[in-house]
Protein backbone atom coordinates (compact mmCIF):
# COMPACT_ATOMS: atom_id res chain seq x y z
CA UNK A 1 0.00 0.00 0.00
CA UNK A 2 1.45 3.54 -1.33
CA UNK A 3 0.42 5.79 1.54
CA UNK A 4 -1.97 4.68 4.19
CA UNK A 5 -3.67 7.62 5.73
CA UNK A 6 -4.97 8.10 2.38
CA UNK A 7 -6.29 4.92 1.34
CA UNK A 8 -7.72 4.79 5.17
CA UNK A 9 -9.57 8.79 4.51
CA UNK A 10 -10.71 7.81 1.31
CA UNK A 11 -12.33 4.78 2.12
CA UNK A 12 -14.17 7.00 4.84
CA UNK A 13 -11.72 6.42 7.79
CA UNK A 14 -10.02 9.04 10.11
CA UNK A 15 -5.86 8.80 10.72
CA UNK A 16 -5.26 10.05 14.49
CA UNK A 17 -1.42 10.31 15.74
CA UNK A 18 -2.61 8.65 18.87
CA UNK A 19 -4.76 6.11 20.22
CA UNK A 20 -7.29 6.52 22.45
CA UNK A 21 -10.46 4.17 23.72
CA UNK A 22 -12.35 5.68 20.67
CA UNK A 23 -10.19 4.43 18.52
CA UNK A 24 -11.52 1.38 16.48
CA UNK A 25 -8.67 0.03 14.94
CA UNK A 26 -4.89 0.21 14.88
CA UNK A 27 -3.11 -0.81 11.43
CA UNK A 28 -0.18 -2.34 12.84
CA UNK A 29 3.55 -1.39 10.98
CA UNK A 30 6.72 -2.05 11.18
CA UNK A 31 7.46 -0.15 13.91
CA UNK A 32 4.74 -0.30 16.17
CA UNK A 33 6.24 1.11 19.71
CA UNK A 34 4.13 1.59 22.03
CA UNK A 35 1.21 2.51 20.67
CA UNK A 36 0.90 -1.47 20.27
CA UNK A 37 0.80 -1.63 23.56
CA UNK A 38 -1.75 1.38 24.56
CA UNK A 39 -4.15 -0.64 21.99
CA UNK A 40 -3.79 -4.02 24.14
CA UNK A 41 -4.60 -1.86 27.21
CA UNK A 42 -7.65 -0.17 25.85
CA UNK A 43 -9.21 -3.05 23.59
CA UNK A 44 -8.17 -1.52 20.70
CA UNK A 45 -8.42 -4.31 17.56
CA UNK A 46 -5.20 -4.67 16.15
CA UNK A 47 -5.33 -5.44 12.20
CA UNK A 48 -2.58 -5.52 9.76
CA UNK A 49 -2.52 -4.23 5.67
CA UNK A 50 -4.54 -7.41 4.30
CA UNK A 51 -7.00 -6.56 7.47
CA UNK A 52 -7.60 -2.76 6.49
CA UNK A 53 -8.23 -3.77 2.74
CA UNK A 54 -10.79 -6.61 3.76
CA UNK A 55 -12.85 -3.86 5.50
CA UNK A 56 -12.51 -1.39 3.40
CA UNK A 57 -14.01 -4.00 0.66
CA UNK A 58 -11.01 -4.71 -1.21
Amino acid sequence: MVNKSKFIGSNGGKVTDSVSKKTSYLVLGENPGSKAEKAQTLGVKIINEAELRKLAGG
